[in-house]
């Protein structure tokens, strides 16, 4: 019998689509778990309820527990990347990118609450069997600040110096204003931190255009 290949390709990449579906919303469902729950108290059977899937299909598309964990991180990072990349492109000088980079990374910190409680609460503390797989993320998004830093340096908006530490720096600082936000639920919002975070990480690279005059 002759097998219609168009009509099995169709077929094919319905399923495909089905799968890719089953796989978001059981994402969509662990990050609400694991914002809620915590990694240690959260279970893959909440995740499962959550989801309206089945275990069948959660350990289809996820190892365990942990993986899906990391799987969250992972695309949580890149989204947060391709966010900033995207918010930055139409700027031009390595200051302005910069400024964007820190703006659109606290504007998607505090619209999705959630997200930012997993990618810099639930992961701290995890256990070493999670720090080999997170560290190349805290790298990613030192890369990333670094990158804009240089181009800065290249264009003159700031001295030369050491744009990897800077960076670290800068990572750091952001880390401390948002979690701290986190953790004050119900406190100011986080937009009420922008003006005076911003300020002082570009007084730390050495950059004073456009900043308020002190006193």
């Amino acid at each position: 019998m002759a097998i219609d290949w168009g009509q099995e390709e169709v077929h094919g990449d319905r399923q495909a689509e089905r799968r890719m579906s089953t796989r978001r919303r059981i994402l969509d469902a662990a990050i609400q778990v694991f914002a809620e729950k915590g990694y240690h108290d959260a279970a893959v059977d909440d995740i499962v309820h959550a989801s309206d899937s089945s275990k069948g299909a959660f350990y289809f598309h996820f190892p365990s527990k942990q993986g899906i964990f990391l799987a969250l991180v992972d695309y949580m990072a890149n989204q947060l990347i391709d966010r900033m990349e995207s918010a930055i492109a139409s700027e031009r000088g390595g200051i302005a990118k910069v400024e964007a980079a820190l703006g659109t990374v606290l504007d998607a910190f505090a619209s999705h609450r959630a997200l930012a409680k997993i990618l810099l609460i639930e992961v701290v503390g995890l256990g070493r069997g999670f720090d080999p797989k997170l560290f190349p993320l805290r790298t990613r998004l030192t890369a990333a600040i670094r990158k804009h830093l240089d181009r800065a340096v290249a264009d003159g908006s700031i001295p030369p110096q050491d744009t990897e530490a800077a960076a670290r720096v800068w990572l750091g600082a952001i880390n401390e204003v948002v979690t701290r936000w986190l953790y004050e639920e119900g406190g100011e919002p986080l937009e009420r931190w922008q003006p005076a975070l911003r300020e002082l990480l570009l007084r730390s690279v050495g950059y004073a255009g456009g900043l308020k005059a002190n006193g």
